[in-house]
């Protein structure tokens, strides 16, 4: 018997489907063919930088330490505090926290949240992005809500975790990301929101609210928009933290809105006292090969040499003493250690952008001991009969000044009385030359910022000025000369930078203490017998004040006290900022045995 025969009809139909499923599989290889040669044509063509790349080309905040090793100031760059942490620094409250938040699954998925891709793919929006997409976008710099964004972040997610460990990847991540107040990376932030440094002293709580902030910085802060805001956040990051095993509850844990510090307190910003310790910094840096770009690029940590003791004792002295006095007074004071040269204070001033400390000033008569000391150099003695004549023509000019010196006078008389003539006589008689040589081996240097030092305007002239202190000196270098003395003739390079260390503490250059014979010590020994003093604690010091004229009258417009033990030298200089004679509260006529010698025993006896 024979099949009956198949209608026309059920024949196309037949015909139609085969059709269809045909070409239903080349849709759906082409569906699935096509992504996955796109895939492996963009993993192949594009790259991800590398996070060491991406940390490398931010300006991180660059710290400046005390000589023990406490926090002086930060250098923060334009684009916000930015203090890189290794993971292994980086608490495990805290890892634990942003973990829980911001992606569970981290330490174990391919780099991506297959639920945002999908996402991406049915609304053609982003969203649900992990810890490695969301590295890949502060990375690139590419945030648009974008298919085509969220393709390329799948690919170099992909291709990121196969090249980078999972740590090198959180540890780029959150060094990268802003916790708010203009801050990056957790170091930044747990001092900008509770003032302290990130160690592992760190709460639950605490690690819960700086996790909470990563999701939108600016909402989250209490200060914006308040504690309730803040709490609800904070609580949603608590519980997650329950929910996914790392915490077995939370009943210990509260909301840590009495420790979060107002923005005010903890906000970086430099007072003026603060601005010219860092550019004398910078620059010392700078001269040794290390640019602000980079310290910021590497990371970099520079401890300095000042005592964080002395240097309050500085300000104390200084502020203490001209309280009272007229407004217009300004003052400086820098301390050096005379055995290595480091700056162990410094303080130029807090009225301003002008560093009173690195800006010249006239020593006037506190430069007699340089000239003492060529004197003593040429082999005079400090008790041989010099001549204190009421005037004195020396270099085409015309020195007049009142008899001071006790006759018969001798160098060392000269010095402990004040008088003015007996030194221009012994620089008439060894020369200008051998006078600035002696300040020149103390360590006055030969130019300051490219302008030739103790030089007349033609820069290459000693003239008649140098006999009277009449050239500009900074306290800095007052001071570091001073410190020659102090070393029995041994000079070493004032300096503020101790040492440079990288990230993980190691030193990447230091300076090298390198004192030199620069006085014969038996010079230096007679300078510091004629300068003898005692400190208010009993202690022998040495000590020269000195003034230095207003025009042709008796007044004074700058005022020195300078001097040292052993163990410290200090100059402390007092002035203004024009040309003003200097009167006290009182009316009276300042001088450097007066307020400046006041701050400087003031200063010496905290030592």
């Amino acid at each position: 018997m024979e099949p009956a025969p198949e209608s026309d009809q059920s024949a196309v139909v037949r015909r139609k489907w085969r059709r269809v499923r045909r070409g239903a599989y080349y849709l759906t290889g082409f569906a699935v063919g096509v992504p996955l040669i796109a895939f492996w044509i963009a993993y192949l063509l594009l790259d991800v930088r590398s996070p060491q790349d991406v940390l490398a080309s931010l300006g991180k905040t660059v710290t400046l330490k005390y000589s023990d090793g406490s926090e002086l100031l930060r250098i923060v760059p334009p684009g916000g505090d930015r203090r890189f942490v290794p993971f292994d620094q980086i608490p495990q409250k805290l890892r634990d926290a942003i973990v829980a938040t911001e992606d569970p699954t981290f330490w174990a998925n391919s780099g991506f949240d297959p639920t945002g891709i999908g996402r991406a793919f049915l609304t053609g929006v982003g969203g649900g992005s992990g810890i490695t997409q969301q590295y890949i976008k502060k990375s690139t710099g590419d945030e648009d809500s974008t298919l085509s964004r969220k393709m390329q972040e799948l690919v170099l997610a992909t291709k990121i975790t196969q090249e980078q460990s999972k740590e090198q990847i959180f540890e780029s991540y959150v060094n990268i990301i802003s916790f708010g107040r203009n801050t990056f990376g957790p170091a930044a932030a747990m001092n900008a929101f509770f003032g302290r440094p990130l160690d592992n002293s760190i709460t639950w709580s605490e690690a819960a609210f700086l996790a909470g902030m990563i999701q939108s910085p600016s909402v989250h802060d209490p200060a914006a928009s308040g504690d309730e805001h803040a709490a609800k956040r904070w609580r949603y990051v608590r519980d997650k933290l329950v929910e996914r095993g790392y915490l077995k509850n939370a009943d210990d844990m509260a909301y840590p809105g009495a420790e979060i510090k107002p923005p005010a307190e903890t906000r970086v910003s430099l007072n003026y006292d603060q601005y010219h310790l860092k550019q004398r910094v910078l620059t010392e840096l700078e001269t040794a090969g290390f640019s602000i770009s980079r310290l910021q690029q590497g990371n970099l940590t520079v401890q300095t040499t000042l005592d964080p003791g002395l240097q309050n004792a500085a300000h104390v002295a200084l502020s203490d003493r001209l309280k009272g006095e007229p407004a217009e007074f300004r003052g400086a004071l820098v301390a050096v250690d005379p055995t290595n040269g480091a700056v162990r204070a410094y303080d130029g001033g807090n009225n301003g952008v002008r560093d009173y400390a690195a800006t010249g000033h006239a020593l006037g008569s506190a430069f007699y001991p340089f000239t003492a000391a060529a004197g003593l150099k040429n082999g005079m003695s400090l008790d041989e009969k010099v001549a204190a004549p009421k005037e004195i023509q020396y270099l085409g000019e015309k020195f007049e000044y009142p008899s001071k010196c006790s006759q018969p006078c001798t160098l060392r008389s000269a010095l402990t009385s004040g008088a003015d003539t007996p030194f221009i006589m012994v620089s008439k008689k060894i020369g200008v030359d051998e006078v600035s040589a002696a300040a020149r081996s103390a360590g006055i240097p030969d130019e300051v910022d490219g302008t030739p030092t103790m030089r007349e305007q033609d820069g290459a002239t000693i003239g008649s000025g140098i006999v009277v202190g009449r050239y500009p000196m900074r306290p800095l270098d007052v001071a570091g000369a001073y410190a020659t003395y102090a070393a029995n003739g041994r000079h070493s390079a004032v300096h503020l930078v101790d040492k440079v260390l990288d990230q993980s503490g190691k030193v990447v250059w230091q300076h090298e203490n390198e004192p030199v014979s620069a006085i014969p010590a038996e010079v230096a020994q007679d300078v510091t017998s004629a300068l003898r003093t005692t400190l208010p604690d009993g202690r022998a010091a040495a000590l020269r004040t000195g003034e230095f004229e207003r025009g042709n009258s008796r007044d004074n417009q700058d005022a020195w006290a300078v001097g040292y033990t052993p163990q410290l030298a200090t100059a402390v200089w007092l002035g203004s900022d024009d040309d003003r004679k200097l009167l006290d509260a009182d009316g009276k006529k300042v001088t450097g045995s007066s307020v400046p010698a006041d701050v400087w025993r003031s200063f010496m006896a905290r030592r």
